[in-house]
């Protein structure tokens, strides 16, 4: 069971989100908080394994609370959500330790969806938001990719592959099927690519490989 804590300053927000949820058997609305500053109290007092945070909220938006939560000796995983323009937030959300950036206005099956893949170590991100990201890192030249390429250094050849189909958007599971691996030794890939770049999850990970020109998206 997927025990999640919705973070909205909106009660209808909250409300709709919470019944979305309690219609998958597999997650349990644990937890609702109206601003970041309770979010974080919330997860302090209770185990928390996905967060969905608004990204603009009183007293501590979701950005800030996303760093908060991630700082927790038992982190959660952040999902942030926006009714906004993704561009003004969603590298900074990324930045903070989000796992997974969507709009509002996604499909209830993708938002149950991003909750499950999330809570399994994946990431989740809106396909305009994953369009952003490509267009502002894939061309990255200069004293970024050279940084980006020299971290990478630290990679086993057979982990800079993990890495790069993590960077397409792979499930471990497909990455399992491609490299001909067991799914238990691509999570530990992962781990140690993660601990190696010293990056918090996936996708800062995944951004990583694309400023150094590892993929081809």
């Amino acid at each position: 069971m997927i025990r999640v804590m919705i973070v909205d300053d909106d009660a209808l927000v909250r409300l709709g989100l919470a019944d979305l949820l309690d219609g998958d058997d597999g997650i349990e609305v644990v937890a609702q908080a109206a601003d970041g500053r309770q979010a974080v109290e919330c997860a302090t007092a209770h185990r928390i394994d996905v967060a969905l945070v608004d990204v603009r909220m009183p007293r501590m938006d979701g950005i800030a609370a996303t760093m908060h939560l991630r700082a927790l000796p038992h982190p959660p995983r952040v999902v942030t959500l926006t009714t906004f323009d993704f561009d003004e937030y969603v590298h900074d959300a990324l930045a903070a330790g989000a796992d997974g950036f969507l709009l509002k206005d996604t499909r209830p099956e993708e938002i149950r969806r991003a909750v499950h893949l999330v809570a399994s170590g994946s990431a989740m991100l809106h396909p305009a938001a994953a369009r952003h990201l490509i267009d502002r890192y894939h061309h990255a030249t200069g004293p970024r990719a050279g940084a980006a390429q020299s971290r990478l250094g630290v990679l086993t050849p057979r982990e800079r592959d993990v890495l790069a189909l993590l960077a397409e958007g792979a499930t471990n599971a497909h990455i399992a099927q491609a490299l001909g691996m067991r799914e238990s030794t691509v999570k530990a890939h992962v781990s140690r690519i993660l601990t190696g770049l010293d990056v918090d999850n996936r996708v800062q990970a995944a951004l990583l490989a694309r400023d150094a020109g590892l993929t081809s998206t």
